[in-house]
C-alpha cells in the first residue's frame, strides 16, 4: 500500500500558516529588554516545526530559510546573542518572505528566489555581528541585501499635502496554536527537545479557520478628508541592515500569560462541510415549520399526539442549530490580531507615534462575516493613521499629545455586531469633501447634514488623484469599501469632528443563516422581524397617535416614537394605515428605537434566511427572504435600514 504524501500538504500550509501567525504576534509583544524565554520558546518551536514539514514535503527553499532563522533563534533562546529591536525587525521581515514562500508553494507559482537569496543573507549577517564574528563579506551582505515587502499600492486622492512613500506591510488571519508538525530533529543539540515535541504536535486542532496563504495587504487611500499637515514625512527606511531597523512605535496590548490547560481533543474539519451542515440544518427548520403548520389541522388524540412530536422535534432542532451555528462563530480578534503589524510598520515609515487599542476582541461573529472584513478594514485603519493621525509636531502644536490613538472596537448590540474604527486625529475636513462633491457634480449643499456629507466619500470616483506614490498609489475606493460591507449585509456610518477625530462603524448581522422572528402580516404579505429588535407591541389608542410635521408619532412613556407605516414603507395593497386600526411593534435598532405598524401579529418561529441579492438589487429595508412552513416567501425586515427613514424624528423625552 502506497500512500500519497500530496494528501497532506493542505494540512501543512494550514499549519504553517498558523505558525507564522503566532510567531509574528509573540515577535511583535516580546520585551527586548527582558524577554520571556517561554515565547523565544515557542517562537523557535513554532520555527522547527515549519523547517521539519518542508523537509518532508521537499519545500527546499522554505526549509532552508526557516533553518536560517532557527539558528538564528536558538542564539537567542539560549542567550548566547542579545535580542535587539533590529533583531526583532529582522525576524519581522523574515516572515514576510517565508508568508511569500508558503504562498508560491500553495499556488505552485514562483518562488520568489531573490527575497529568499537577500533574507538568508541578512539573517546569517545578523547572526554573525550578534555573535561578533563579522567579516568584511558578512558586513557587505549585510549592507546590500534588502527585504522586499510584497504590498499593493493605496489610491490618493490628492487632497493632502505631499508625503513621504508609506511601508506596506503583509499580515495573515490570527488563528490558535497548533503545534502540527513540529516531529523531526535535524539538529543534535535539540534532540531532546523536538523529542518532546511529538506527543504535543500530534494533535490536529480545528479552532482555526482555513488560512488563504500568504495573502498581501491590499492598500488603502488616502481620501483627502482630514486637515493637511505641512510638516514633511519622516523618510522611509529600507535598508535590512539590522543596525538600519528601528524601534516599533505602536503599543500593542500584550496579553497576560496564561496557565497551562489541558486542551480538549479536536480535529480539523474542511469548512465547507460545516458550510453543508448550516445548509441542512437550514432546511430541518423548514421542513419543521412545514411540519407544525400540518399539525394544526389535525384534531384529535392523533394531533395532539402529533403536537408534542412536533415540539420535541423543535426543541431538538433548535439544539442542533445552535450547535452547527457556533461552529462557525469565531471570535473578531481572529481579524483584529493581524493589525498591531500594520499600525507598527505604517506608523515608523511616517514617523508618527500611535498606539492601537482593541475592545471587545472576544465578541464572536460569523466565519463568513470574519473572511470578508478584512479589505473593507484594513483600507480604514490606513488611512486613519496615514490620514488620520497628525505628525507628532503637529500634534502637540494642537495641545494633543504625541502620540496618536486608534481604537478597533466590537460589540453587540440587539441582532448587529457594531465595529469601530475611531482615531483621535484630524477629523474630515468638510469644506474640502463639499469643494469636491462639487466638481464632480454632485448635488451638495452647504447646509446638508454632516452625516450626509461624510457619506459623499463612498461616491465612485470622488477620490481619484492627480499624482500617485507608493502610498497613496491605484488602490481600491471607499466606494468599494462600502460596496464590500453591504456585500454581506452591513453597513458603514461615520461621525468626525474636526480637529478632535474620525470613527468609522461598520454595522454587520451577527449571522447569515438563522433568526428567531415575530411574523407579522401587513395586506396579504407576511413580513418578519428579527427577535432581537423587538421591544413590544400594542394597540395605540388615539391619545397615543400624535402629529410632528407631515410625520405621525407615537407618544409612548413620556417619550415621542417615530412611527414607520409597513404598508406605504413596502408599498403594499390593502394594508392598514390608521394606527388605532392596527398593531405597533416598538422596535429598537443600532440607530434608533421607533415604531412599525402592521396590521396583525401571526406568530414567532426560527426563520432560514436566503439572499435576495442574487437575483434582485438591494432593496431597503430587506435583509433577506425566507420561506415559511406553507411554502410561502416571506420578506425578513432590516431594522436598521427601516430606521433610516425615520432618522429626522428626533426620540425626544419630556418630563412632566
Amino acid at each position: 500500500m502506497t500512500i500519497d504524501i500530496n494528501q497532506f500538504h493542505g494540512v501543512f500550509f494550514d499549519e504553517s500558516d498558523e505558525h507564522l501567525q503566532d510567531m509574528e504576534q509573540l515577535l511583535m509583544t516580546l520585551d527586548v529588554d527582558s524577554p520571556d524565554p517561554e515565547e523565544l520558546n515557542s517562537i523557535f518551536r513554532a520555527a522547527h516545526s515549519i523547517k521539519g514539514g518542508s523537509g518532508i514535503f521537499g519545500f527546499d527553499a522554505l526549509m532552508n530559510l526557516t533553518h536560517v532563522m532557527e539558528n538564528l533563534l536558538d542564539k537567542a533562546r539560549n542567550q548566547e546573542i542579545q535580542v535587539t529591536a533590529d533583531t526583532v525587525d529582522v525576524f519581522l521581515q523574515t516572515l514576510d518572505v517565508l508568508k511569500d514562500t508558503l504562498a508560491a508553494y500553495k499556488a505552485q507559482a514562483e518562488l520568489p528566489q531573490e527575497e529568499i537569496d537577500a533574507s538568508i543573507k541578512v539573517l546569517e549577517a545578523t547572526l554573525a555581528s550578534a555573535s561578533g564574528e563579522v567579516s568584511e563579506e558578512a558586513s557587505e551582505q549585510c549592507a546590500d541585501a534588502e527585504l522586499t515587502n510584497t504590498s499593493n499600492d493605496i489610491e490618493g486622492f490628492g487632497f493632502f499635502d505631499d508625503e513621504e512613500p508609506a511601508q506596506e506591510t503583509q499580515a495573515e488571519n490570527q488563528t490558535e496554536e497548533i503545534e502540527g508538525f513540529g516531529l523531526f530533529d535535524d539538529e543534535k543539540e535539540n534532540k531532546s527537545q523536538d523529542q518532546a515535541n511529538v506527543e504535543a504536535n500530534a494533535e490536529l486542532s480545528s479552532q482555526s479557520q482555513q488560512s488563504s496563504g500568504a495573502q498581501a495587504l491590499k492598500a488603502d487611500e488616502g481620501f483627502g478628508f482630514y486637515e493637511p499637515e505641512s510638516l514633511p514625512v519622516k523618510p522611509a527606511i529600507n535598508d535590512a541592515a539590522p543596525s538600519s531597523l528601528k524601534q516599533p512605535i505602536v503599543k500593542p496590548v500584550k496579553p497576560k500569560p496564561k496557565a497551562a490547560a489541558k486542551e480538549a481533543a479536536s480535529i480539523r474539519v474542511d469548512t465547507n462541510k460545516i458550510d453543508a451542515m448550516v445548509n441542512l440544518v437550514g432546511e430541518l427548520v423548514i421542513t419543521q415549520s412545514m411540519l407544525s403548520n400540518v399539525g394544526q389541522e389535525v384534531e384529535g388524540q392523533v394531533g395532539e399526539r402529533l403536537q408534542l412530536a412536533i415540539d420535541e422535534l423543535q426543541r431538538n432542532t433548535r439544539e442542533i442549530q445552535e450547535s452547527v451555528m457556533s461552529m462557525r462563530m469565531l471570535p473578531v480578534n481572529m481579524t483584529f490580531n493581524r493589525f498591531p503589524r500594520v499600525v507598527r510598520d505604517l506608523s515608523s515609515k511616517l514617523g508618527k507615534k500611535v498606539d492601537l487599542v482593541i475592545q471587545g476582541g472576544n465578541t464572536e461573529i460569523d466565519k463568513s462575516l470574519i473572511e470578508k472584513l478584512v479589505d473593507p478594514l484594513t483600507h480604514l485603519v490606513r488611512n486613519s493613521i496615514d490620514h488620520g493621525i497628525e505628525s507628532p509636531e503637529k500634534r502637540l502644536e494642537s495641545g494633543k499629545s504625541e502620540n496618536g490613538t486608534v481604537i478597533l472596537s466590537a460589540e453587540q448590540k440587539g441582532s448587529s455586531i457594531i465595529i469601530g474604527i475611531i482615531d483621535d486625529g484630524a477629523g474630515l475636513n468638510k469644506a474640502r469633501i463639499l469643494e469636491k462633491a462639487t466638481q464632480n457634480g454632485l448635488p451638495v449643499t452647504p447646509d446638508m447634514p454632516d452625516s450626509e456629507i461624510w457619506q459623499l466619500i463612498f461616491q465612485a470616483g470622488f477620490s481619484t488623484a492627480a499624482e500617485v506614490t507608493d502610498v497613496s498609489g491605484r488602490g481600491v475606493g471607499m466606494d468599494v469599501v462600502r460596496r464590500n460591507i453591504e456585500s454581506i449585509g452591513g453597513r458603514i456610518e461615520i461621525e468626525s469632528s474636526q480637529g478632535e477625530g474620525s470613527a468609522f462603524y461598520i454595522h454587520l448581522p451577527l449571522t447569515l443563516a438563522i433568526v428567531d422572528g415575530m411574523c407579522v402580516s401587513v395586506g396579504e404579505q407576511i413580513f418578519v422581524i428579527p427577535l432581537l429588535n423587538v421591544i413590544e407591541s400594542f394597540q395605540p389608542t388615539t391619545s397615543q397617535v400624535k402629529t410632528l410635521g407631515n410625520d405621525k408619532v407615537l407618544w409612548i412613556r413620556d417619550q415621542y416614537w417615530p412611527l414607520v407605516s409597513l404598508t406605504q414603507l413596502m408599498q403594499v395593497d390593502d394594508g392598514i394605515t390608521e394606527p388605532t386600526k392596527g398593531i405597533v411593534v416598538l422596535l429598537e435598532s443600532s440607530k434608533k428605537r421607533y415604531g412599525v405598524l402592521v396590521d396583525s401579529l401571526v406568530g414567532q418561529q426560527q426563520v432560514v434566511i436566503k439572499s435576495l441579492e442574487q437575483h434582485y438589487k438591494k432593496v431597503a429595508g430587506i435583509a433577506g427572504a425566507t420561506i415559511m412552513g406553507d411554502g410561502k416567501v416571506a420578506m425578513i425586515l432590516d431594522a436598521d435600514s427601516v430606521a433610516s427613514n425615520c432618522m429626522n424624528i428626533p426620540n425626544e423625552e419630556v418630563s412632566l
